[in-house]
């Protein structure tokens, strides 16, 4: 066995001290004591922001992070101020969603700087600005009722970036989704424009990049060489507990064992090291470097800094706390900007209630006003800065991609009209796995090749590369197979996959799809919950279309039998299933596959943040309708759908939810009720959230409320995805569901997992009788 070497890497290493770049790309010199200035202000901010919250908020890294972003945003990016939903822009990212106070307060000294030197380069809508009288909302919510916050209409600003905020695409905060989410859209930009992609810019910190989907996302982006991405890490070593996070080449990490520099390279992204990095010069120096590089790979780079800088409090004490209210040390943080503009800040007296603190809080807002106000240089000097950055956007041509369409249309099928293809045959074998990935192909082709699509190394097992079959094989890659559909999704990486999904989706040109084992689930509900919080934000606040983004489940529930109880897992659709704000999320668990083509173009046409349709792994024979009274396959948009509909007076009324409990009952438990003389009435739940979207008049019709007062159920699933259609403790009582006995169950064919479960033929005519005799 040959000794360990590290293999080759196309990626670069470069320090900016060594590498002595400072001469060469070389900040002027009246710039640094502008910016200098400037980041006085900015630190005050931040404090004041902490403050007022009141004493909320993750000040230090907001302040370490603070230069280069300043430096990014003035100097580096290309976008317009007055348009923050031009697609061709570039855009920033705050994965590191705890340092959305230092967000909010960059963009809105930003937005002030312009406001007094060259106010027609903002937004005309205050909606798409963010003023300082918008701070007044950090931290709260619409039911803020100060006095302030109501009169100037201030923003309701999270505690983590929400789209609220304009030129904020994602909301993030959980660690790792936020990477997983911009490099999707890292992914999207560069499929969108070909030619000049927008770069996508990430600010992150150490301990973010802890969370493993990063690792997974990571790995992505340097696979399908996505050079429009640009991680910034603030490499300060202070998390929530530790203040070494990782390790720094000399002494062991308290968490992890290697720098942030061995992680990207490692991956193969470029490496930019900055020793100093609150160093203006070192950090003009380095993006001036990174943006040039050629190579065709992601690039980090990492900044040393000190988290709190100059605050008073350092490492973890300056995290998640600062200084208490109105406290000496927090006074003390405002002496610098005090002395340097010749301000004195108002102190708080008075009583601590909601109304006294904002308005100290608004006193020192107007402070910062004042300061700018005399200090016209400056405001004119960001004002500039501005400016050339919609200048570059201007000369930066980017074309967009001639091979992809409007994903607007996926939106737009009629459900009622099926495509030939989608006709099938009584008596044939089908499964609702492959039929999901053919009809969700057919929309991809049909608009364009609007849809990106990961799958965990199973896209033949789940049938999720049916979506991409036309379209070049192999994995997307922006230098090599540009029009190939499938990512090369880092391997068995669910968790990094759906967060990236998101981002596809967010960035509004494409359609993210993640696909793997329905028993999987867990690993994207993160990612899909902080998606549907964007998109409900971005749609209230901004008047947007919400993005969907779909998570394939597929090898859903015990027909996985085989694998056993871990990957035949009945909970999955728990997680999402009525557990979202209504008309954010919809599930779909269609029956049989001639179901499938209205509910999905239905759902879609519906615009829900997620999309989550569960698919089973057998092919079944499709049924004769008509032979048990069930209603026509296109009924199933109601959500809910007559099954079998009884000759006469019914028996007992039945609702069953689940793919392999329904075909149990047709195929077996149909006949025995017959021969016991039993007439049934059975009513099959499709997509709970469909049934809920309708008037109630309209689920009356399909399921009545009497029916309800008198029905059990049986389902695929758990008790909570059912329980409230059932009206009776009787009902509730004798409903069957795959963990009833109290156990998992074991391994074998599907058959006998069912027979075990009791949801076999047997099993349900047993639980059907009892429930007939008890309900006497």
């Amino acid at each position: 066995m040959s000794d360990f070497i590290l293999g080759k890497k196309r990626a670069k290493y470069f320090n900016v001290e060594t590498g002595k770049l400072t001469p060469i790309h070389k900040m002027p010199e009246e710039e640094t004591a502008l910016f200098e200035r400037y980041d006085v202000i900015y630190r005050a901010l931040c404090a004041i922001l902490y403050n007022f919250a009141p004493l909320s908020g993750h000040p230090g890294g907001s302040i370490s992070s603070g230069r280069f972003v300043q430096n990014l945003i003035y100097n580096e990016m290309a976008y317009k101020l007055s348009d923050p939903k031009e697609k061709k822009a570039d855009i920033i990212s705050y994965a590191a969603g705890h340092k959305a106070l230092g967000l909010y307060a960059m963009w809105a000294l930003r937005n002030e700087c312009v406001a007094q030197a060259a106010p027609e380069l903002l937004a005309k809508d205050i909606q798409n600005q963010m003023r300082l009288e918008d701070l007044l909302g950090f931290r709260r919510n619409e039911a803020t009722a100060t006095k302030y916050f109501k009169e100037f209409k201030s923003k309701p600003l999270g505690g983590h970036p929400e789209p609220v905020v304009p030129f904020v695409k994602t909301s993030t905060g959980a660690s790792g989704v936020g990477v997983g989410s911009a490099v999707g859209m890292a992914f999207a930009a560069a499929d969108a424009y070909s030619k000049n992609s927008p770069v996508i810019n990430i600010i992150e910190g150490e301990g973010g990049l802890t969370a493993g989907r990063c690792s997974e996302v990571i790995a992505m982006a340097a696979t399908a060489n996505i050079n429009n991405l640009v991680l910034h890490l603030d490499w300060n070593q202070a998390s929530i507990d530790s203040d070494r996070v990782t390790s720094d080449g000399e002494n062991p990490g308290d968490y992890v064992q290697w720098t942030p520099l061995e992680l990207f390279y490692i991956n193969d992204w470029n490496v930019v090291f900055v020793p100093e990095g609150h160093n203006y010069e070192q950090i003009y120096a380095a993006q001036k470097y990174a943006f040039n590089i050629k190579n065709g790979q992601p690039t980090a780079i990492i900044y040393r800094t000190v988290k709190g800088w100059k605050y008073g409090l350092e490492g973890k004490s300056s995290h998640g706390s600062g200084h208490k209210f109105a406290s000496e040390g927090f006074h003390n943080t405002l002496s610098e900007f005090e002395s340097v503009f010749g301000v004195s800040m108002p102190r708080f007296c008075g009583e601590q209630t909601p109304q006294g603190i904002e308005d100290c809080f608004w006193g020192n807002l107007q402070s910062i006003r004042e300061a700018l106000k005399k200090d016209t240089e400056l405001a004119q000097f960001i004002a500039k800065k501005v400016f050339a950055a919609a200048e570059r956007l201007n000369n930066k041509n980017s074309e967009p991609s001639p091979w992809l369409g409007d994903v607007e249309k996926v939106y737009s099928f009629d459900f009622a009209k099926l495509p030939a293809e989608f006709n099938f045959k009584q008596g044939e074998s089908y499964a609702t796995r492959t039929v999901l990935g053919d009809v969700l192909g057919y929309i991809n082709k049909e608009s364009g090749g609007t849809f990106l699509v990961g799958s965990a190394d199973l896209y033949g097992s789940t049938n999720a590369g049916n979506i991409a079959k036309a379209y070049p094989k192999g994995f997307y890659n922006k230098a090599r197979n540009p029009e190939s559909r499938l990512v090369a999704d880092g391997g068995i990486c669910e968790d990094g996959l759906n967060a990236l999904a998101t981002g596809i989706s967010a960035y509004g040109k494409h359609i993210g799809v993640a696909a793997s084992y329905a028993a999987f689930a867990s690993f994207g509900h993160v990612a899909m919950r902080l998606h549907a919080i964007g998109q409900e934000a971005n749609h209230v606040y901004n008047k947007e279309n919400i993005n969907t983004v779909i998570q394939f489940n597929g090898h859903s529930g015990i027909p996985t039998g085989e694998d056993g109880p871990t990957h035949a897992d009945p909970q999955a659709l728990q997680l999402f299933q009525e557990n979202f704000p209504k008309g954010l999320c919809i599930t779909l668990t269609p029956f049989e596959v001639d179901e499938i083509w209205p509910m999905v173009t239905y759902a879609l046409s519906k615009r829900p943040a997620v999309l989550a349709p569960f698919v089973m792994r057998p092919s079944e024979k499709m049924i004769d309708r008509a032979k048990y009274g069930a209603d026509p396959a296109h009924k199933a948009v109601n959500g809910i759908y007559r099954l079998c509909k009884a000759d006469g007076k019914a028996d007992v009324n039945i609702i069953i939810q689940g793919s392999g409990v329904a075909r149990n009952f047709i195929n077996g438990t149909f006949e025995k009720l017959a021969q016991e003389g039993v007439k049934a009435n059975v009513w099959y739940v499709c997509s709970k959230e469909l049934f809920d979207m309708l008037p109630l008049e309209e689920q009356e019709k399909i399921l009545p409320y009497e029916v309800r007062q008198n029905a059990m159920a049986i389902t695929d699933f758990t008790v909570p995805t059912i329980a409230n259609l059932l009206l009776s403790a009787k009902g509730q009582k004798h409903m069957l569901w795959p963990h009833k006995n109290g156990k998992y169950l074991g391994s074998g064919k599907h058959s006998n997992v069912y027979k075990e479960a009791g949801l076999d033929a047997d099993g349900q005519l047993s639980a059907i009788l009892s429930y007939i005799k008890d309900a006497k």
